[in-house]
């Protein structure tokens, strides 16, 4: 029994460890070809170029998204001093024709002292509505004293409309030509300086700001309300005071009246044409007449249509008429009109070129008022 017991215990202690009772700590086998690769965090250019493209598509968005700000609020600048200005060019034309009514006003024959004054007060009306549109604009803040000024000269030309209105209705009884003329020209002097104002307080400034702020195809409006600065003179108002003094007694201002042609020039070619003789006139595209007409009278003489006819045949079209028309002249003063837009005249044969001026009231010599000059067109 005793061996039996050595045998037994022999087993026990040769027996080999199962798998229960292996340590869980296992080795990995060895590569047949090389030593064991070393376990760690990856190494070489592979992660360094994919921070440096992250970063780079990190600051492309950056940018992306700034020019995207920036174009949008330049694009929303633009706009807003885009529709600014298209607020106020309605102004600056409604407040220019004005300026014509008025024009048309001193140059109306015919007209009494009491007609004068109820349009001009009508112009005043209108151009006051201009006054408070321009108060209840909203200029972009860069603009805002800009727009000060555009309110300031419109307020001028009411000032000075109704300054005229008031002065013609003082002086309808008076017998002082060149004193009432003064105070006429006077009023006017606003509406001259509203002008000015226009220009160098909002025109040019206003310009000068959207060049600083880099806003481009934005048109900065002009006003004219003085069309012809010699019509507001002194000497002017005088002559207008004449004649309108002598239309309310029923008849022209006294003195002699009359215009007559002073000369016809075809242009570019600058050929002067003669009444005895035959010019040949170098027919380009942009062929132009340019006539000059003069007030021979003692008179201001207003509103003078001027015709010119080019000659043509009925196969061609007929004649070609061009209308003008002067709206004063004042004594000893000459007048130049350009007549344009002769694409289609006779080539090649003679023809006539004529000239028309019509007689102004009080006009008894007529014979310098129309002219017939013969002419060849050619070629250039």
């Amino acid at each position: 029994m005793a061996v039996d017991d050595d045998i037994q215990f022999d087993f026990f202690e040769d027996e080999p460890a199962t798998a229960e009772t292996q340590s869980p700590r296992m080795r990995l086998p060895r590569r047949a070809n090389g030593p064991r690769r070393h376990v760690g965090p990856p190494r070489g250019a592979a992660p360094l170029v994919r921070l440096l493209l992250l970063v780079a598509f990190f600051v492309f968005l950056v940018l992306v998204f700034g020019l995207l700000i920036e174009s949008c609020a330049s694009a929303s600048k633009h706009d807003k001093y885009a529709s600014y200005m298209q607020d106020v060019e309605k102004l600056a034309t409604q407040s220019s024709a004005n300026g014509k009514s008025l024009a048309n006003v001193l140059t109306t024959p015919g007209l009494s002292v009491a007609q004068i004054e109820t349009r001009l007060r009508g112009i005043a009306d209108q151009e006051q509505q201009n006054v408070a549109a321009a108060q209840n604009l909203d200029p972009p803040g860069r603009l805002r004293d800009e727009n000060l000024h555009v309110v300031e000269a419109l307020e001028l030309r009411v000032s000075g409309i109704e300054g005229l209105a008031k002065t013609f209705q003082q002086t309808a009884s008076s017998k002082s030509t060149t004193k009432d003329a003064a105070l006429l020209a006077a009023q006017a002097e606003r509406l001259t300086a509203s002008d000015i104002v226009w220009d160098d307080l909002f025109l040019t400034p206003a310009q000068q700001q959207l060049t600083r702020d880099g806003v481009t195809g934005v048109n900065v409006p002009e006003s004219r309300f003085v069309s012809n600065p010699d019509l507001l003179t002194a000497h002017s108002m005088a002559l207008v005071l004449q004649r309108i003094r002598g239309a309310a007694k029923g008849t022209p201002a006294p003195g002699l009246h009359g215009t007559d042609i002073g000369s016809v020039t075809a242009e570019p070619g600058g050929q002067v044409l003669s009444v005895g003789n035959l010019t040949t006139v170098t027919a380009t595209t942009d062929l132009a007449f340019s006539v000059v007409v003069e007030n021979g009278g003692d008179s201001q003489e207003v509103q003078i249509p001027v015709t010119l006819t080019v000659d043509r045949p009925a196969s061609q079209g007929g004649p070609i008429v061009k209308t003008q028309r002067i709206d004063v002249i004042n004594p000893g003063e000459s007048k130049s009109l350009s007549f344009t837009g002769f694409t289609n005249v006779p080539f090649a044969s003679q023809t006539t070129v004529r000239v028309d001026v019509k007689a102004v009231p009080g006009e008894t010599n007529t014979s310098n008022n129309s002219y017939s000059y013969p002419v060849i067109f050619s070629l250039p």
